[in-house]
């Protein structure tokens, strides 16, 4: 038997599913319908990409041991003089290079980070002066907590951490004989990262080790922004050469060459 709220939703399904084979009507070739529709997530300019980044937002920043780090938009990103953002990346700047630009100028309230690393002066100073507050996650649980908010779970499981500081304050259970504590999914409002290559959909690729925690940051943001050195055209990437689909990347900006400070 179906109740009233049932046939409401049915009635709304069978309303969508007409719509969608409705033709429409024909407005180019196909490559010239994509480039209309995707168009859009070419940006002119580091500035016009960061632009609408309000304070308090969760940014996660890509990079790991000097390669693969958005520096560019991280720039743009400081100059605009956003605030009180929580920061999720590998480490915490290099003196005044990557985040620590940020961290020079108190742009950041929160830290989820794996390393700070022994050059974050700034860091280290605020972290000091309880100026800003730090969640220490092992270097892989911080990988699978950003993959679990890109596939959508929930929650896991794992030994990593059990007995140590990191497990404060999480649920704990035996699994197959072992202790295990409870780690949830990290998402984030924002994602800049860096990309060798995209093309005009937004279909990654990556140099060498530049590719680190850039891949699965563009997967766990609601919106990604991707600096890259090269825009080229739709198909001039080989499908199998594609690292991060274009589906998941929301805005590109071309920074070959542009040192933003």
């Amino acid at each position: 038997m179906v109740d009233d709220a049932s046939r409401m939703v049915l009635a709304r399904i069978s309303g969508e599913l007409a719509d969608c084979r409705t033709p429409r009507p024909h407005t180019g070739t196909a490559s010239g319908t994509i480039r209309e529709t995707m168009g859009h997530k070419v940006y002119s300019s580091l500035d016009l990409a960061v632009e609408d980044i309000p304070d308090g937002a969760r940014i996660m920043f890509g990079g790991f041991g000097g390669a693969g780090f958005p520096n560019n938009l991280i720039q743009a990103l400081s100059q605009r003089g956003i605030k009180d953002i929580t920061a999720i990346s590998n480490n915490c700047g290099t003196k005044d290079g990557e985040l620590g630009v940020m961290f020079k100028h108190h742009q950041v309230r929160h830290v989820i980070a794996s390393f700070p690393g022994p050059n974050s002066n700034y860091f280290q100073e605020q972290f000091a002066a309880r100026e800003v507050t730090l969640e220490l996650v092992p270097q892989g649980i911080l990988c699978e907590r950003m993959r679990a908010a890109a596939a959508g779970l929930q929650g896991f499981y794992t030994t990593v951490g059990v007995g140590t500081e990191v497990a404060k304050g999480k649920e704990e259970r035996v699994i197959g004989g072992k202790r295990c504590i409870l780690e949830m999914p990290i998402h984030a409002d924002y994602a800049l990262i860096k990309a060798e290559k995209s093309d005009e959909l937004g279909n990654l690729t990556y140099r060498l080790a530049a590719r680190n925690f850039n891949p699965i940051m563009a997967m766990a943001a609601a919106t990604t922004i991707v600096e890259v050195d090269e825009i080229v055209p739709i198909g001039a990437i080989p499908p199998e050469h594609v690292v991060t689909p274009a589906i998941f990347v929301h805005r590109i900006v071309q920074a070959k060459g542009v040192r933003y400070a």
